[in-house]
């Protein structure tokens, strides 16, 4: 093992840690809920396509949904039963719009679909295998939900040297990554190899806090054979598990704003997205299930779930029992995880903890006026100025923040964590950038009518001038007779 090289990177803060509870807690199989309510849209990109209806009876494993794009993942039946419905259903999502939706009822057979063991993933071309991880419906399991064969398929167009796996889990509260490291690591090392043949990369970097002292030492013993995996330890200091902090963290170099880890030879994955390429490749399975933190001060006993896609929340928080009626229901870790409308939405691929917080725990305090005192400056691990920023945003200039560097904030929560006035500087750009966003599509949208207009005026000019030319030529065809 790499011992620690102390290239922090700048910023960050040190949340209190809530990962005591459910660190020792070994992985533990949900049981099949009543129903499975599987979002065809569970990734980055275009949503799926169904190719099931109402009725079908389908088996664990089954394509469900195919991708309808180059960023896009396929949908899989979690079990094997019957779908009953496909329609739209609460999203995993602050928003709690509805998205469409597979509903499938187990027959508790657990009936799997047909599947091949002959494979050899060594002798596959990165190619072949990107393609199988396409196929398996693999995203970014570290809440990001990516389309994994995209970043694999990298390698071919970038010269990647080396692939970084993300063993962080920053996170208070969550656990599963540290769990898997512990309990699977030598499924995650074969992984692991395997994405480094997809990527031509020479080397891997597996960067692991040093509070997980555990998953350390399992990993560590797993590569031992692999002279060309590393474990490294890094400083616990949050958000350690972001990207581009990490490569700094672990290499030293920065990737330039606007630019991709790919552009300085760099890809990075999840711990949890090795695990699931190599169940891909090794067992042909495609991703149905996932390793689940249900913790929070309002659990009754906090554990770690290995679920099936599509189980809703409130079949999570039953098993694990309620202590309180919580105060506020999260996906994902306090810092960067969405607040959920209520339990009754799906584990979907980047569902990665379930936090039932009480009141005391989220503490928000009142807010009060911007006193400058500039903690969220030295706090931000971007080298922004938050509160410049927030008084742009607050006053409308949305320009204005763009022009102090929103587009490289990555809403991390660090700045509002460090804020002794309680402004939720986080809410403000993330409102931004939702913003932002609308006011592209809404720019995209009048540029492609105006396109369309030019089209159109061009066709009725070219009819008119079609229409024209032929009276002429009849015109003259007329005269012609006439004189002769």
């Amino acid at each position: 093992m790499l011992r620690l090289r102390r290239l922090r990177f700048r910023g960050g803060v040190h949340p209190e840690g809530h990962k005591q509870s459910t660190t020792d807690r070994e992985i533990e199989p949900l049981p099949l809920p009543a129903r499975l309510y599987l979002p065809v849209q569970q990734h980055i990109g275009a949503p799926a396509e169904p190719l099931v209806k109402p009725g079908d009876y389908v088996l664990k494993g089954q394509l469900l949904a195919r991708s309808a794009g180059a960023v896009s993942a396929p949908v899989h039946a979690s079990t094997s039963g019957t779908v009953v419905a496909i329609e739209p259903f609460t999203a995993p999502h602050p928003s709690g719009l509805p998205v469409r939706t597979v509903i499938l009822e187990p027959d508790g057979e657990e009936r799997w679909a047909e599947r091949s063991y002959d494979s050899d993933a060594f002798a596959m071309t990165p190619e072949e295998i990107a393609a199988r991880v396409g196929a398996a419906g693999i995203v970014g399991m570290g809440g990001a939900a990516f389309p994994a064969a995209v970043k694999l398929n990298l390698g071919s167009r970038n010269t990647v040297h080396t692939l970084v796996i993300n063993g962080g889990e920053c996170e208070p509260y969550l656990t599963c990554d540290d769990r898997l490291m512990q309990e699977r690591p030598r499924e995650i090392i074969d992984g692991v190899r395997i994405m480094m043949r997809a990527l031509h990369a020479h080397t891997a970097r597996i960067a692991i806090e040093d509070n997980k002292p555990y998953a350390i030492a399992a990993m560590t013993a797993a590569a031992a054979a692999c002279p060309d995996v590393h474990v490294t330890a890094v400083p616990t200091r949050y958000p350690m598990g972001s990207e581009k902090q990490m490569i700094q963290a672990l290499t030293g170099l920065e990737v330039p704003a606007g630019k991709l880890s790919a552009d300085v030879g760099i890809v990075v994955h999840n711990v949890a997205t090795a695990h699931a390429v190599r169940n891909a490749l090794r067992r042909d399975q495609a991703l149905i299930s996932r390793i689940v933190t249900v913790g929070g001060g309002a659990v009754d006993t906090p554990r770690n779930l290995e679920v099936p896609l599509g189980t809703l929340v409130s079949d999570l928080l039953e098993a694990c029992g309620l202590k309180e009626e919580p105060a506020r229901l999260l996906a994902g870790g306090p810092m960067m995880g969405m607040v959920l409308p209520h339990a009754q939405v799906p584990v979907v691929k980047g569902t990665n903890g379930i936090i039932a917080l009480t009141a005391k725990e989220i503490n928000a305090g009142e807010v009060r006026p911007c006193i400058r005192c500039a903690r969220c400056v030295a706090a931000c691990p971007c080298g922004l100025m938050p509160l410049e920023m927030a008084s742009r945003v607050r006053s409308g200039d949305i320009d204005g923040a763009v022009s102090y560097g929103l587009g490289d904030c990555i809403s991390c929560g660090s700045c509002s964590y460090v804020c002794p006035s309680n402004i939720p500087l986080v809410q403000y750009f993330n409102f931004a950038k939702g913003a932002l966003a609308n006011q592209r599509e809404e720019q995209r949208k009048t540029e492609e009518t105006r396109r369309l207009a030019a089209e159109r005026n061009a066709r009725l000019e070219a009819a008119k001038q079609q229409k024209a030319n032929q009276q002429r030529r009849r015109s003259e065809a007329a005269e012609s007779t006439e004189s002769g």
